[in-house]
């Protein structure tokens, strides 16, 4: 049985007992947090209705707080000395599934 949820605005394919990379989610390492399922496949059962969705629950366990990798963006205009260097870093939170339920 797998599930794709929704993880910070992005979609994942998981399974119990996987581990998922997602944006920065508002909880301590140890807890547990809720991923909404988009679909369900049981046994070659796909259930997409959000209706029977509704009864799905997707609960992964917050394993690490991490950020990703340096991002440099560089703009430049050329023969105006216009030169403008910029970074980022994504805020991200490392989670394990650990049960996908249904309610019959």
């Amino acid at each position: 049985m797998y599930a794709i949820v929704r993880a910070g605005g992005r979609q994942e394919k998981v399974a119990v007992g996987d581990t998922v990379v997602m944006d920065r989610v508002d909880a301590e390492p140890g807890a547990t947090v809720a991923l909404p399922a988009l679909m369900l496949v049981d046994d070659g059962a796909v259930t997409a209705d959000p209706a029977k969705l509704a009864g799905v629950s997707v609960t992964a366990e917050v394993v690490a707080h991490e950020r990703g990798p340096k991002i440099r963006i560089l703009r430049y205009k050329n023969k105006t000395g216009y030169r403008r260097r910029q970074g980022h870093r994504q805020d991200l939170t490392r989670v394990k599934v650990t049960a996908i339920e249904t309610k019959a």
